[in-house]
């Protein structure tokens, strides 16, 4: 009988891993920095403040026209789409600075946010003296050659860091004359604000200031104590500060002089955003936005209700709104002193500029020469709210699946009074 030989069978041949496809880049295992980013981001929040640059580019082409003729005279004619080409400029320097700020760690955002609220505070100061000619009969900027720079603009969300890590540190030493600090340093600035003068800038300061004393639990007492005396200096003002005086009268139609300025410039915003109706007259359509003092920068509101109508002035202001409800809501379970209020003053500040803004354009409140957050036209207002917004989003960062692991390590007290180190499963 003949003997069977086994044979062993050929060698499986080994198949090539697969190509890494494209979607695959910014997958759960993509460990580069932009995948990590784009995983912690709060991308709801990057997508609502993207919409509103894109509105922002389309308001400022429909505002561009009436600017361009305010600013065209006999000798020399601007044209037509001259500040929307400059927005769109501005733009393309201002997303990447909130990016790469939304990308950094939240301590080293925070230490630049601490040395920028010192250089922009000096810059403040220089103003008078580094400062060119009056604009609108405010000395406001500094001019670096071609480019202006408005130090109060930048020092806005600094400032918001600063008061947050000074209030923070009231949990390490409960004697740390916190309030009297930031107090003193507000004072410093609402000073040279209102030597500006710029009494719009000074109101948002102060009210982030309030805000982020009542989320640091300071009495009620004390917090009446110091609306009494908001009310009281915002009364010294309009007696002896003849800027607030000015604008309060025309406000309420009282004096002459108030009447044919400050009056004449709201009224003139209001009859503009009315005159589109719902839906608005069109692109290119609007008439009296050639008649607003400036339809791209603090107008800019009416502008849109004009040709885009009163339900795309309802959306965006919906969509302010949902900004800072967004970020409120990410804050409940925040349990970092300093994250909570940094966070929270940078929400608040966002939200106020552009409340203030829209309340002028439909005649709620007399007009404060600010503009409309990441919509109105301005190179120091563009990059400075998207270095503001870029610290909020580097500190709302989380990560998504920290909270999901089961090998979360956390400390409980044990029955005998000990730590007790427990995982979470």
């Amino acid at each position: 009988m003949m003997a069977s030989v086994a044979f062993d069978p050929p060698p499986t041949p080994r198949r090539p891993l697969p190509a890494k496809r494209r979607g695959d880049r910014f997958g759960r295992g993509d460990r580069s920095a932009l995948a990590v980013w784009f995983w912690e981001i709060d991308r709801v929040l990057l997508a609502l403040v993207t919409l509103l640059i894109g509105i922002g580019l389309i308001a400022v082409a429909a505002a561009a026209p009436a600017a361009a003729h305010r600013y065209s005279d006999a000798t020399h004619t601007m044209p037509t789409l001259f500040y929307f080409w400059r927005q769109l400029m501005w733009t393309a320097l201002a997303v990447p600075v909130l990016i790469a700020t939304s990308m950094l760690p939240k301590d080293i955002a925070r230490k630049l946010a601490l040395a920028g609220a010192v250089l922009f505070t000096i810059l403040l100061i220089l103003v008078p003296i580094l400062g060119g000619a009056e604009k609108n009969g405010a000395q406001r900027w500094i001019f670096l050659g071609p480019i202006q720079v408005q130090p109060s603009e930048f020092l806005k969300p600094m400032f918001v860091v600063a008061v947050a890590w000074v209030l923070s540190l009231r949990s390490r030493d409960q004697q740390l004359p916190v309030v009297p600090m930031t107090f003193g340093y507000l004072a410093l600035i609402g000073g040279f604000l209102m030597k500006q003068p710029d009494l719009g800038q000074t109101v948002i300061f102060a009210s982030v200031w309030l805000c982020l004393l009542t989320l640091s639990g300071f009495p009620l007492k004390w917090l009446g104590v110091i609306g009494a005396a908001g009310v009281g200096a915002l009364g010294c003002a309009y007696m002896f500060y003849s800027v607030a005086r000015t604008r309060i009268d025309g406000f309420l139609k009282i004096g002459e002089a108030g009447k044919q300025v400050d009056s004449y410039q709201v009224e003139s915003a209001y009859n503009t955003l009315t005159n589109g109706g719902l839906v608005g007259m069109g692109p290119g359509a609007g008439i009296m936005k050639f008649r607003l003092p400036e339809p791209h920068t603090d107008y800019i509101y009416s502008v849109i209700g004009e040709e885009f109508g009163l339900i795309a002035c309802l959306a965006i202001a919906l969509i302010y709104l949902a900004i800072v409800m967004r970020v409120f809501i990410k804050l409940l379970h925040e349990e970092d002193q300093f994250l909570f209020f940094a966070s929270a003053g940078l929400a608040t500040q966002f939200g106020l500029q552009a409340l203030i803004n829209m309340m002028v354009n439909v005649h709620l409140a007399p007009s404060k020469g600010m503009t409309l957050p990441f919509i109105s036209y301005g190179g120091s207002s563009m990059i400075a709210l998207s270095l503001g917004f870029g610290l909020l989003l580097a500190f709302t960062r989380k990560n998504p699946y920290l909270s999901r692991s089961p090998y979360i390590v956390t400390w409980n007290s044990g029955v005998a009074g000990g730590p007790e180190r427990t995982a979470q499963r």
